[in-house]
């Protein structure tokens, strides 16, 4: 289908922007639509109700547009996400965290990540443990890019130990970076999926995301950030307790763990579960606990756990 929408009280420059990135960006959300702007005239092929969409999203944009001297990317996104503020955010299986750069809508699969959601925001502190593939980290990186857009917080810092999962990788050639990448490739994949390239690599290079080592934790003080420690069962007490130490105002702080995947010398060190005891009763804390029902990649994952904890 195709159908040409014809601009008018609003000038092509002001509404696309300055090389056409807010264009660019708002047609982001539209992956299978294929748009063609040519001074007033917008054309559009695809689906009727991805076009129906564009013209119900593009109205919002010009009218933001009439009240706004100028627009910017966070103003698109605000369109799409904005609607997910903590006091309208759904609560169901609908709910629509963030978009993905492809478009796809991210939302809680499953119970157990829809309480993850709840808690979010109504504690500063998060637990989410269970077995690999329940979206423990997936979804806690949802929640922060979603408080990026909604620009409820100023910076994402994602943050794992840098625990070698039972090889020994040895000496690793390059700069620091590239010899602590691989340990958190994991966090970067599902960033690549919710934050397009580009604009991942300005946050990035202006510190809006951060991705760092535990270790490098140590010394800060991390005020109106959402944090994420991944892999939490590789962390001793003291570990822990410094990471969780590390809060500042208006922070979010999220620490997601496998307790039966620990990869220490020593089992016994890991100090996620005595944490969760230590603070699960806690106001202002919750504690998520994911289940094998609670996996989401492929149904094999489900069986091989079971196979394995068995």
């Amino acid at each position: 289908m195709k159908k040409t929408i014809k601009l008018e009280d609003v000038e092509p420059i002001e509404l696309y922007g300055a090389g056409n990135k807010i264009l660019e960006e708002f047609c982001s959300y539209f992956p299978g639509l294929k748009v063609t702007a040519r001074g007033t005239d917008i054309i559009l092929d695809g689906s009727p109700s991805q076009i129906e969409e564009f013209g119900m999203k593009l109205n919002e944009l010009i009218r933001l547009c009439h009240i706004k001297k100028s627009l910017t990317i966070y103003d698109v996104e605000d369109i799409f996400d904005g609607e997910n503020s903590p006091e309208k955010f759904l609560l169901n299986g609908d709910a629509v965290i963030v978009h993905s750069t492809d478009g796809r809508a991210i939302r809680a699969r499953n119970a157990n990540q829809q309480k993850m959601v709840k808690a979010y925001f109504e504690n500063d502190l998060i637990f989410a443990v269970g077995p690999a593939g329940t979206g423990k980290t997936y979804v806690a990186i949802a929640l922060a890019v979603r408080a990026l857009k909604n620009r409820e917080i100023k910076r994402i810092i994602l943050t794992r130990p840098a625990v070698e999962a039972g090889e020994r990788l040895g000496f690793l050639p390059g700069d620091l970076k590239d010899k602590l990448d691989p340990y958190l490739q994991p966090l970067y994949d599902a960033l690549g999926d919710m934050v397009p390239s580009r604009k991942l690599q300005e946050f990035m290079a202006d510190g809006t995301i951060q991705i760092a080592p535990l270790a490098y934790m140590r010394g800060r003080t991390l005020d109106r950030a959402c944090v994420i420690l991944d892999e939490a069962q590789n962390t001793n007490m003291g570990q822990l307790k410094m990471f969780l130490t590390r809060m500042g105002n208006d922070a979010k702080f999220i620490v997601t763990g496998d307790a039966t995947q620990v990869d220490l010398p020593k089992k016994e060190d890991s100090g996620l579960l005595k944490g969760i005891s230590l603070l699960e009763n806690i106001k202002g804390v919750a504690v998520i606990s994911f289940d094998n029902e609670d996996i989401v990649r492929h149904p094999l994952v489900t069986k091989i756990v079971k196979a394995f904890d068995e």
